[in-house]
């Protein structure tokens, strides 16, 4: 992908490339810069005291891609990424291929918080990068991930101490729930331990909601105790739920009152997710006309049941304006909160 005209324009590469050949400082699938040759860029950068912000990003989910669509597949979403990445740094920086599905960015030009937030944030924007749809001959799978930054010399003034900072911000993106970038920034991260960031795993999660919920009587208090954890943990903008009556009503917006009486042709399981609503138009008209009215883009709806009692209602996870793909940790979540509240109902005979 990157040309030997466009490398030459950095002192670094113009010095390599008299003795290597082209394709030895390339990736050899996605054209990026190789990973040998991105370090020795970064720590180049370091001897020479020029500032820039330093980042890897890394590709949510991509196990799935592979294991649903197939390793070819798989080496398609890479080098389309690798192409928009690159494009996105053309003339302020370089990317390079880490390893696997993780990439590496230099960006020479941004480094003040804002400009860094402003150009993290245009990757995510208008398919330009991430949380698009790659579109292939047979399939169009959905693309996002996850980015941890830092500047030197701002952050860090060596490559160990440079690297650890996007290491943990790249972990904190992960467990704040993917599809998100971190940059560095001391007063909130220097504490922060990776390995103290992986025990406050699915237990600690699961342990806080049970306490939130227990803590108010009523199921609409329970469901007001436990919204700011789900904000927190999911990246929610809020939560939804939907009764007997299937009337959707929000925890956050309490006039929102839509009648959705075909919510029900969709759930022919305990859990439906999508991250584009458009296909749903016929088969449940109604709910996705109220979908359509709050700009939802990305959804998952699961059905509040304890075994052979029926359906009591259903929860909704529903984003507007945002698509991305609800991991797996994400779900259990939701599922067990809806458990929680199915057998909440039973004991005190309330309903959502």
């Amino acid at each position: 992908m990157y040309t030997r005209e466009q490398l030459s324009g950095y002192p670094y590469f113009e010095q390599v490339l008299e003795t290597e050949e082209l394709e030895h400082l390339l990736d050899p699938l996605t054209g990026l810069i190789s990973r040998q040759h991105m370090i020795g860029f970064v720590k180049w950068l370091l001897e020479q005291d020029i500032p820039f912000t330093f980042g890897m990003l890394d590709l949510d989910n991509f196990k799935f891609i592979n294991d649903t669509y197939g390793h070819h597949v798989g080496d398609e979403v890479l080098i389309d990424v690798a192409r928009s990445f690159a494009k996105s740094l053309e003339g302020i920086g370089l990317a390079g291929r880490f390893g696997g599905d993780e990439f590496l960015m230099v960006n020479l030009r941004d480094r003040a918080y804002a400009d860094k937030k402003t150009f993290l944030t245009s990757i995510y924007e208008n398919q330009r990068v991430l949380r698009k749809n790659i579109q292939l001959p047979d399939c169009a799978p959905f693309i996002t991930g996850t980015v941890g930054c830092a500047t030197y010399p701002d952050d860090a003034r060596d490559y160990d101490g440079l690297f650890a900072l996007i290491d943990k911000t790249l972990y904190r993106g992960k467990t704040k729930g993917r599809n998100c970038y971190i940059i560095y920034v001391e007063e909130k991260h220097k504490d922060i331990e990776i390995r103290r960031i992986a025990r406050q795993g699915m237990y600690s999660v699961l342990h806080n909601l049970v306490r939130q919920f227990e803590m108010v009587p009523g199921l609409k208090n329970k469901l007001c105790s436990v919204t700011p954890l789900l904000m927190e943990e999911l990246r929610l903008s809020d939560l939804f739920y939907v009764g007997r009556d299937h009337v959707l009503h929000s925890v956050r917006d309490q006039a929102l009152s839509e009648y959705v009486p075909d919510i029900d042709r969709l759930m022919t399981d305990d859990m439906f997710s999508t991250n584009g609503p458009e296909h749903l138009g016929d088969r449940c008209p109604v709910f996705y006309g109220v979908l359509n009215k709050l700009e939802i883009e990305t959804l998952m709806i699961v059905r509040v049941t304890m075994d052979n009692f029926g359906t009591d209602g259903y929860l909704l996870c529903a984003e507007p304006r945002n698509r991305r793909i609800w991991q797996e940790d994400e779900c259990a979540i939701m599922y067990f909160l809806a458990k929680l509240i199915a057998a909440r109902i039973r004991i005190d005979g309330e309903t959502l």
